[in-house]
This record gives structure tokens, sequence and C-alpha cells, in this order.
């Protein structure tokens, strides 16, 4: 049997109970993100190809892990969207080639989290949850 949680009477208080509970929460519900992962995103970031990229992360329920899905290579933006699962939520991190109005090229690296309606709330949460965590352990931005 869980222990009972003692609610604080005081507005201020209560307030602060509320914070912490819903920080403790998020904090919680996150998944791993392996060593091997991140190395295999950080060579994609530092990939020699001026070509358009892709890498489209899921968590495994089994493990409660994210892993690496699908590795695209010199596709298109329509290529990435056709191979995206359209039920379930997923990461996506895209290298492209961008040409500037000066003539400048750069190969701009973002992330995208896709969390389509209708899927599962309880996998919406936990891939929101693990949002945060993964952007900051894999040094991406959102797109």
């Amino acid at each position: 049997m869980a222990p009972s949680r003692i609610i604080p009477a005081t507005g201020q208080d209560l307030d602060k109970y509320w914070q912490l509970d819903v920080q403790s929460a998020a904090a919680a519900n996150f998944s791993a993100i392996p060593d091997g992962l991140k190395s295999q995103i950080k060579k994609f970031r530092f990939r020699k190809e001026k070509t358009i990229a892709a890498r489209i992360l899921k968590i495994n329920a089994e493990t409660d892990e994210v892993e690496m899905e699908t590795e695209l290579e010199d596709c298109s933006l329509e290529e990435i969207q056709e191979e995206i699962c359209e039920h379930q939520p997923r990461y996506i991190i895209i290298s492209y080639k961008y040409a500037h109005d000066d003539g400048r090229l750069s190969y701009p690296f973002f992330f995208v989290f896709y969390s389509p309606r209708g899927c599962n709330i309880e996998q919406r949460m936990r891939y929101a949850g693990t949002k945060g965590k993964l952007q900051e352990e894999l040094g991406v931005t959102k797109g």
C-alpha cells in the first residue's frame, strides 16, 4: 500500500506542493537515451555530405529507450514525410542544404517533434516528457 500524501493547508504552501508534484512527475516521465544513439547523432551532425538527410527516432516500448528507427540520406522532404508513422509520435532530426539570398550555403540541423492526433495519450505523454531531455542530450534545437 502506497503511503498517503499530506497536502498543505495554506494557499502558498499548496502552490509549492503542486509545483513540486508537477516537476517530479515530468522528471520521471522520460525515456532513456543510450550513449550509442548520442554518438550516432553526433556523427550525423558532422557528416560531410551536402544533401538533405534525416534520422527518425522512436521510443521502444519494451526497453523504454529512444532508438533510431530510420536513417535517410540524399532524400527529399516528401520522402521524409512518407517515412513517418502516421499513428505514432516520432522525433525527426533533419540536415538540409540552405541557399541564402547572398549566395552563401549553410546546412541547418534541426529537431521536429511529431505527435499526431488520435494516438495513445500515454504514448503522447511519454514522447512529450522525453522531448526536452532528448534535445538537451543530443544538442539539437526545435524546428
